[in-house]
């Protein structure tokens, strides 16, 4: 049965085999990704910037999976050279990557006239530069592989206004257009390309803004299910876009929010 799982009609929906790279790795939605990507049968290389973490979650995760490669570098890919040094490396060891997965970003909450020139540059250097940059840099690679796939890890703040602050916005809303014009440009190159929009996950950093009870409290409310999504959730989601069960989507943003975008008054 488990061979029929793995080969017949059920095998496309996972990922036995497939090469994944996963940025921002190391916790959060991204450590959540790289848990369930091994779980369904993936490699996968790790990237965030804190070696030991990398280092710990790297021996946790192949006793678990050992009979799967999970390999990890440390980088700062804010910075260009980085994300060079980052593809240098994972193409020394696999000759095709079946899957991108840019999670890495970061925010700054503030009025939006508080923003300096330089916090501005950084968060969209961060948040979107690096993303479009991996994906170039990451091109070869996927084309090389059959059936390969970016999965962009938007939000529901590049869909609506929130009050998350009006840069990390801008540089989701840029992300999923860049999923879009991606995906029609590389599609003859069998690469497809997908971004997902987050809602509240339950993660260390949204831990952190939700214990004002009554702002978890204003997020409840705008939620039509009525809870926080677990990390697993979405990382399941935007692990579905990778999968061979998902051949036939490209371009396209699958909001993973409870329901929160579409809930009007």
């Amino acid at each position: 049965m488990l061979q029929y799982f793995r080969r017949g009609t059920l095998g496309r929906w996972r990922l036995d085999g497939r090469k994944l790279l996963i940025t921002g790795a190391s916790k959060g939605i991204g450590a959540a990704i790289a848990d369930s990507a091994l779980q369904l049968g993936a490699d996968v290389w790790l990237v965030a910037r804190g070696s030991a973490r990398l280092q710990q979650q790297q021996t946790e995760l192949q006793q678990r999976f050992p009979q799967q490669q999970v390999f990890f570098r440390a980088a700062d890919l804010s910075d260009a050279d980085q994300r060079h040094d980052l593809l240098h490396d994972v193409q020394s060891r696999w000759q095709v990557l079946h899957g991108l997965i840019n999670n890495v970003g970061s925010n700054l909450r503030k009025p939006a006239l508080q923003y300096t020139l330089d916090e501005y540059r950084q968060l969209m250097d961060l948040n979107l530069t690096t993303a479009l940059h991996l994906s170039q840099l990451a091109h070869p690679l996927l084309r090389s592989a059959a059936g390969a796939s970016i999965v962009n890890i938007a939000s529901v703040a590049g869909l609506c206004h929130l009050r998350t602050g009006v840069v990390y916005a801008m540089s989701k809303a840029a992300m999923l257009q860049m999923t879009r014009n991606l995906a029609v440009e590389w599609a003859s190159d069998g690469i497809r390309v997908n971004a997902i929009a987050p809602w509240y996950t339950d993660t260390p950093l949204a831990r952190q803004v939700l214990a004002d009870a009554d702002y978890r409290t204003q997020v409840l409310q705008r939620t039509p299910l009525g809870r926080i999504a677990s990390a697993t959730e979405v990382a399941d989601a935007a692990l579905f876009m990778a999968m061979p069960a998902a051949g036939f989507i490209t371009g396209t943003c699958l909001p993973v929010d409870g329901g929160m975008s579409v809930n009007g008054f």
